[in-house]
């Protein structure tokens, strides 16, 4: 929640700046550029960062502070942003699509799948802002367009993924999760789609496929045994207008299956409950384990029901909470967090419990409503925004 900020002090010929940053190395660089000193004239501070989730990549306010600072005459500058540029200036996750095709055997399996997706590039654009000196007159691939489509788990023989680059006018930037985020709504919306048409159940269907996979097939047991998905362990019957919803994801060396209990009020998904299990590789703590699972929960559920930027004539609409919501303390779920046993080495735990969560809900509001929802954000945009 914490707005774009920095404090910068130039005197002497030397530059001391103070910033929440993700990225030491390119916020020292770019105050040296932005004051005309070398590096090693630079110290920085770094300090707690209230929200990072990929914006404290950048370091465009860095270079702007230290930038203004150098006409203070040695005073210290302290800038920040306030809510309203911080949302209409970001950079933002970039707009995908993509269209998925798959062929069913006699058992209702796929023979084969097709994943076509579009989208910017995060990497190329990154490197020229915040390191320019790598940057080139030919973009370096990025794996980001495709990562969580071109490695999925299930064992289908015959496989195409292919991805057609994007380049828009939209500063695009790193996202929590990043490529994960919204290829894993298109994935598992359509592995859920396939098991519809096969008449088979979400997670039978899945585990038929992960055969070869053994880490994800425990995880995804795991996730339906705790929230008593009826075939699996003791089943937890639902009250009446309360569906589950399920979805699994592997991101940053971490496997991640949740379910979602949700019921409908006036037309809006209400989430009462999300059950999350992960394979995270060796857990240290598990405390802040969960902990990270529960934020990367919340985080992609704002995103899924809300997350919404619309950019007219150059300009971006949303200005402030009211137009771009996240979710409250009231809407929240209960979020129970399952860990599976390893010795392998640890994996990520801040960013996998993000992708899942919207193709779970996704999946759940099919049980209710008969619909295939196929964009987010899941709710229409709030009545501020749409002036």
């Amino acid at each position: 929640m914490e707005p774009i900020n920095c404090t910068a002090r130039v005197a002497d010929g030397r530059v001391e700046v103070w910033a929440p940053t993700q990225m030491p190395g390119a916020a020292r660089a770019a105050a040296a550029r932005a004051a005309g000193v070398g590096d090693d004239a630079v110290t920085l501070h770094v300090t707690y960062l209230g929200g990072g989730f990929g914006r404290r990549l950048e370091v465009d306010f860095i270079g702007q502070a230290v930038r203004i600072a150098v006409e203070t005459g040695g005073r210290p500058v302290q800038l920040v942003w306030p809510r309203e540029e911080d949302i209409t200036h970001d950079f933002y996750r970039p707009a995908g699509v993509a269209v998925l095709q798959a062929s069913l055997d006699a058992q209702g399996l796929p023979l084969g799948l097709t994943i076509t997706s579009a989208g910017d590039a995060i990497t190329p654009r990154w490197i020229e802002r915040t390191l320019p000196a790598l940057a080139g007159p030919i973009d370096l691939p990025d794996k980001t367009t495709s990562e969580g489509l071109f490695d999925l788990p299930y064992g289908i023989a015959n496989q195409r993924i292919a991805n057609v680059a994007t380049r828009s006018a939209v500063p695009v930037g790193f996202w929590r999760s990043v490529g994960h985020s919204h290829h894993a709504f298109f994935s598992e919306g359509f592995i859920d789609e396939l098991a519809g048409e096969a008449k088979q159940d979400p997670v039978a269907f899945r585990l038929a496929l992960l055969q070869d996979a053994p880490r994800h097939a425990a995880v995804l047991r795991l996730a339906a045994e705790k929230a008593g998905w009826p075939g699996f362990g003791p089943a937890q019957r639902l009250p009446a207008g309360v569906a589950r919803g399920v979805a699994l994801h592997e991101s940053f060396g971490s496997i991640v299956a949740q379910v979602v209990e949700l019921s409908l009020e006036g037309g809006r998904p209400r989430l009462r409950r999300v059950v999350c299990a992960a394979d995270v590789g060796t857990v240290v703590n598990p405390m802040i384990v969960a902990q990270q699972m529960e934020g990367g929960v919340l985080f992609g559920l704002s995103a899924a029901l809300y997350g919404r930027i619309d950019i007219e004539a150059g300009v971006v609409r949303q200005r402030n909470f009211p137009d771009c919501p996240v979710v409250t303390m009231g809407e929240a779920p209960r979020i129970e967090t399952h860990l599976v046993p390893s010795t392998r080495p640890p994996g990520g735990a801040g960013e996998p419990g993000t992708p899942p969560i919207a193709p779970a809900v996704a999946n759940a509001m099919f049980v209710l409503t008969g619909e295939r929802l196929r964009a987010l954000p899941l709710i229409a945009a709030p009545a501020t925004a749409r002036r």
